[in-house]
Formats: structure tokens, sequence, C-alpha cells
């Protein structure tokens, strides 16, 4: 049982953690969780932010039954908050601020999430880094494809944006600094990254966030995660439409004030067609 107790106090940081992201500060963007491990991490070798995704080839008995879609999950939730409000960008604060701050507090979220399940995902378990019927593969700076297993993917898309939030010529925190041009675009690499990873945890370890009691949390960070997404543009619907079914039921649910437009609206026949290399 020293399993279950190690992963309930992560969940007990979970709680703690997911409080403050009601409370944005843009001081505190050079504070970064780094959860991964550090020996999958040497093997990046200073990858670029570069992944493709193909058919996965296989049909689980998962794929069959979604127990993420089922109900009485998708009802659970931490707080009725209306992110819809939320996720607005303030009057009086600068756009790249904004995108900067959130683009940061999801990557904590997202990073304390998947520590929650991290000893169930293993070269063993999970040997490619799959979502649904789709099947992820990152490309090194050289833009080498490089076939690794899901904990390999998640820390190498970790490490990476770890590296871009913490670099003061990309997500300057010193007054004066100008952020890049190329920043919005950085932004939107960096939530399809962390998408694949949500993505992941529910497709391959949902069971095991139900056991522990964090899928409310899980429900939670997804719906204001993609919310954000929405109102800024940040993700392609082609590459969500993995998990439309799932964002159609949690997005359009009482407390996400979320429509079901903006490239959402496919619904789960999307998901079954999203089966074309990228």
């Amino acid at each position: 049982m020293d399993w279950l107790m190690g992963s309930q106090n992560e969940g007990a940081d979970l709680v703690a953690f997911q409080k403050c992201q009601f409370k944005i500060h843009i001081s505190g963007r050079a504070l970064v969780a780094h959860t991964f491990n550090p020996s999958i991490r040497e093997a990046e070798a200073g990858g670029s932010l570069k992944s493709k995704a193909k058919p996965n080839g296989k049909k689980t008995a998962s794929e069959e039954k979604k127990v993420y879609l089922e109900p009485e999950h998708t009802k659970s939730r931490i707080t009725d908050f209306e992110f819809k409000e939320l996720v607005v960008l303030p009057r009086e604060i600068d756009l790249n601020e904004w995108l900067a701050s959130n683009t940061t507090t999801f990557f904590h979220h997202i990073n304390l999430q998947y520590s929650t399940i991290s000893e169930f995902c293993t070269g063993e378990t999970c040997q490619t880094m799959a979502v649904c019927n789709t099947q992820y593969y990152w490309y090194d700076e050289r833009g080498k494809k490089v076939k690794c297993t899901a904990p390999q993917y998640v820390d190498f898309v970790m490490s990476s944006v770890q590296k871009l939030v913490t670099d003061e010529d990309v997500f300057p925190t010193k007054y004066g600094r100008e952020f890049p041009s190329s920043f919005e675009s950085l932004v939107k690499k960096i939530c399809k990254y962390l998408f694949h990873v949500l993505g992941h945890i529910y497709w391959a370890h949902f069971k095991e966030t139900l056991a522990l009691e964090l899928h409310g949390h899980l429900n939670t960070l997804y719906v204001h995660f993609i919310l954000f997404a929405r109102e800024f543009n940040l993700l392609d619907p082609k590459e969500t439409a993995v998990m439309d079914d799932l964002t159609e039921v949690l997005c359009s649910s009482p407390g996400s004030s979320g429509a079901t437009g903006d490239g959402a609206s496919s619904g789960a026949s999307g998901a079954q067609n999203h089966v074309k290399e990228r």
C-alpha cells in the first residue's frame, strides 16, 4: 500500500496547488515545478518542440468503452467556478503577459497532475505515446523522428517547456523586457504538447486517477485549459479532435460555460476520424 499512500500525498498537493488556479500572479512565472525522471530527461539532448501523430493501429478494450465518459465521472469537479469568465483577458493586462502567466500555470498543473500517476506510466505499460487511436512521435532538434515510450515523450515535453518558460528571452519576467515576435506561435506549440499529456492521462491512466479520487481535479483542469485555448485560438481543432467526445461533454456541462463551437462541436465522430498521420 506504500504506492497508494505516496500517490495520495501527491493528490493532497494537487488539491492545494489547483486552488491557486484562480490566483494567477505574473511575478510567479519564474517558479517551475519539475517532477519528471532526470534519467529520462538526459536522453533529450536539447530536443525541440516537434512531434508527429499517426494511427496507433490497435483497438484496446478501453477504446470500446471510455470510462472517463461515463456520466458519474464527467460530473465530477472541484469547483463550479465559471471558467469562461476566468479565461477572458482582463482590462489593463497585456495579452502576452496573460498568455505567459496562464501557460506557465497550466504547465505547473499538468505536470503535477501527471506526477500523480507517473509510477503507473512506464515503458512496459505505455510502450507508445497513445491517445485513443492516435500515436505521437517526438522529433529532436535536428528533425529526426524519435519513437519513444509515453513516459519518455512526456519527459521530452516537460523538459522542453520548462526550458522555454524559464528563458528570459522567451518568457520575460523583468520590467522592460519584450516578448519575442514568435511568442504566440511558441505558446501554441506548448499548448499542443500539454494537450497530448492530458489526453494520455485520460486514455491510459484514468483508472488510476479514479482510484486516487483525482478525476474531479483532472476534469476541472481539462475544462479550464480547453476554454482558455479556445478563447485565444491556441489549439488546432484537428489536433484536439481525438478528444472531442470528452470536450463536448465537459465543456457543455453546467459550470464550464463553454460553447461547443470553435472546432469542438464535431463530437465523437471527430475522434474516430482522427487517424491520418500529420
